[in-house]
């Protein structure tokens, strides 16, 4: 289940710093958000890549893509995520 702040919008997650609930790491900030131009829908969120072979599989280039079903909370100042 996801938990979304009310009134948030897709360009608000760019403040937002992201954890990953497995190991409990900060993975840094929302770098951009991707969206599905036909729904609407944002389909992942980017932040900056690190060296980490196993976000490698997420990565394009240096940035991490992770999916929107990946992410298991959204807060007020923090998303988690589960990588």
């Amino acid at each position: 289940m996801i938990v979304i702040m009310p009134g948030q919008k897709g360009l608000d997650f760019k403040h937002k710093e992201v954890i990953n609930i497995r190991d409990g790491k900060r993975m840094g900030f929302v770098q951009d958000v991707c969206a599905d131009l036909e729904t609407g829908n944002i389909t992942s969120i980017i932040v900056p890549g690190g060296n980490n072979k196993i976000m490698s599989m997420f990565s394009s280039g240096n940035d991490i893509e992770i999916p929107w079903q990946n992410i298991k909370c959204i807060g007020e100042d923090t998303i988690l995520v589960e990588i």
